[in-house]
């Protein structure tokens, strides 16, 4: 494993995936929350099967994989239905990011979670990614197809910005344009690589 672990968190429409990505071009090992969330939901694990005997098949694509917006749009509805959601995938979604650390080889790692504030084992550092709520918002409408409202409501509901600001070590503010991002990373990954040992 990888003795250095850089936590990224940030809300929905952020940017988290792009920065990942741009570390991931570096060669650096990237476990994603978001990335497990959708590997311990597969047909065929505990989770789906759970999930799709509560919801009904209703929330199936053709192939019978989950059909994450409506789904999503479901339990955004319901506190109840939410809270069931996690607690079936809350667990393997930890053991599955657990085991991408464990097995990294890379000079540190990034632990990219949608979720919280602040940091949790095994972070050493935490990265925040950040946007204007309105840009945010955009975002994901143009990129899940959602209404406003799913959107909102989802915002809603994950901590607020001020919040994951104050905690971080460091910050991205992600409003610009692509090149100016791929600075920012590049700068970090630097620093990365001298806080983790390896410069």
């Amino acid at each position: 494993m990888t003795d250095f672990v850089v936590g990224l968190r940030g809300g929905i429409g952020t940017g988290k995936s792009t920065v990942s990505d741009l570390f991931a071009g570096y060669g650096i090992v990237i476990a994603d929350a978001d990335v497990s969330a959708r590997t311990v939901v597969e047909p065929g694990k505990p989770a789906y099967h759970n999930i799709v005997t509560r919801f009904g098949r209703d929330i199936l694509h053709e192939d019978d994989t989950l059909d994450r917006a409506k789904l999503r749009d479901r339990v955004f509805r319901s506190e109840e239905d939410r809270r069931f959601l996690e607690s079936q995938t809350h667990r393997p979604i930890i053991e599955d990011l657990m085991m991408i650390l464990k097995e990294a080889t890379s000079p540190y790692a990034l632990l990219v979670l949608s979720t919280g504030t602040g940091r949790m084992a095994p972070m050493n550092r935490l990265l925040v990614v950040d946007a204007p709520r309105e840009v945010q918002i955009k975002r994901v409408m143009a990129r899940d197809n959602n209404s406003r409202e799913q959107v909102e409501a989802i915002l809603n509901a994950q901590p607020d910005r001020e919040t994951r600001i104050e905690q971080a070590d460091d910050l991205i503010v992600n409003d610009s344009d692509a090149e100016k991002l791929k600075v920012e990373v590049e700068k970090l990954h630097q620093l990365y690589l001298q806080l983790s040992g390896n410069y």
